[in-house]
């Protein structure tokens, strides 16, 4: 609400199905004054705007609500001179479930007149009572399949946001072409190499594409908020480093159903269930994290490693490794990475565990215990 107050639009970004028209709806009934929702995927409200500057302008006193902007880019410089020529403050807010960068002339046309914020799905501090750790895992945090009523309906509800979105909108939503097809085959190639480290030649060999292909469709994928690039931690250090990014999947029960994964008994003896336990606590994490603070892995070609590395600029705050033993064994890479990047909190999350610190200092918890005790006070 305070960015509505400071701005002339807001943007609220994320995946379809997360949200973000419900918020708008709940910021917007904040203001004292009418609300006027357009979506543009209705071609109803699309018509509405065939002379945009003129509608716009005569609904100038109430906050105006665009759903899915991203779809038409030329309405931007519109908005532009809509709020030059009056710049009261919370007078738009703007929804998109594409990043602006990938939008041609969106990023640059509200330049000084907007604020964006992300909003991802459902996360751990934001679980409901009845939610429990193991079905936020496995099911993941959109909405509706989070809250569905079995876990068959939670699949079936992501088998079609599978096919729907990803599939078949992820082109229109950038204005590109896209085959439908590859996307499905790359989304499922990353579920079988979650979290592992980005090799661009090796999917494109795989799917008989070329590197930069593959790149331009992680680039839309990570864009459309369904996949996260993990980048590696720089030091100055004679040591050889892996400068490559980690790609994992955000959403973990988007990865399942990808893996084919379900049910939750399945799921633990999948080969999958480690790299997911690890990208689950990544994205909480990511999500959680102060605002001052970068998330990076730290990987040596002698095989010193980190799965994550939380730091303030160039310096390292912290280190966390994710395990889903939760009686587990502390590597000899790992204690090698604390020592490469000297830091003084270090720690092990696992599934479910009674904090206690070893003898070296390294702190086992919870995934909880982290996001609750431990995450708000780095900085």
């Amino acid at each position: 609400m305070g960015l509505l107050r400071q701005f002339p639009a807001v943007a609220i970004l994320g995946a379809r199905q997360v949200g973000k028209t419900t918020m708008a709806k709940q910021l917007a009934s904040i203001q004292k004054k009418p609300t006027l929702y357009l979506d543009l995927e209705n071609p109803l409200d699309v018509r509405r705007l065939a002379d945009p500057y003129t509608f716009l302008t005569d609904n100038k006193d109430k906050c105006i609500i665009i759903d899915e902007v991203q779809t038409i880019p030329s309405l931007f410089a519109v908005l532009r001179s809509v709020i030059d020529s009056d710049r009261r403050n919370g007078k738009f807010i703007l929804l998109g479930s594409a990043s602006p960068q990938l939008v041609k002339g969106v990023s640059e046309s509200l330049a000084g007149r907007i604020a964006y914020r992300e909003l991802s799905a459902i996360n751990f501090s934001e679980l409901p009572d009845k939610v429990t750790l193991n079905r936020h895992w496995f099911r993941g945090g959109f909405p509706a399949a989070l809250l569905a009523k079995s876990d068959k309906a939670s699949m079936e509800w992501m088998s079609s946001f599978v096919k729907s979105y990803i599939e078949r909108d992820l082109g229109y939503l950038f204005g590109v072409e896209l085959s439908g097809n590859t996307i499905g085959r790359l989304l499922s190639m990353l579920a079988h190499v979650n979290g592992s480290v980005w090799n661009a030649e090796m999917m494109a060999r795989s799917l008989g594409i070329t590197a930069p292909t593959v790149n331009r469709y992680i680039d839309f994928l990570e864009g459309a908020f369904i996949v996260n690039r993990l980048p590696a931690f720089f030091i100055n250090t004679r040591k050889r480093l892996v400068k490559a990014p980690k790609v994992y999947v955000r959403d973990s029960g988007l990865l399942h159903q990808l893996s084919h994964v379900h049910t939750l008994n399945a799921l633990k003896g999948h080969p999958v269930v480690g790299s997911s336990w690890e990208g689950y606590v990544a994205e909480q994490v990511k999500q959680l994290k102060p605002a001052n603070l970068d998330l990076y892995y730290y990987r040596t070609q002698a095989g010193a490693e980190y799965d994550l590395v939380l730091a303030k600029g160039i310096k390292p705050v912290a280190c966390i490794e994710v395990k889903l033993n939760n009686a587990p064994t502390i590597s000899k890479g790992n204690y090698q990475s604390i020592a490469d990047l000297n830091t003084k909190k270090n720690f092990v999350v696992v599934p479910d565990v009674e904090e206690y610190k070893t003898k070296d200092g390294i702190i086992i918890c919870s995934l909880g215990t982290m996001l609750n005790k431990y995450l708000p006070k780095f900085y």
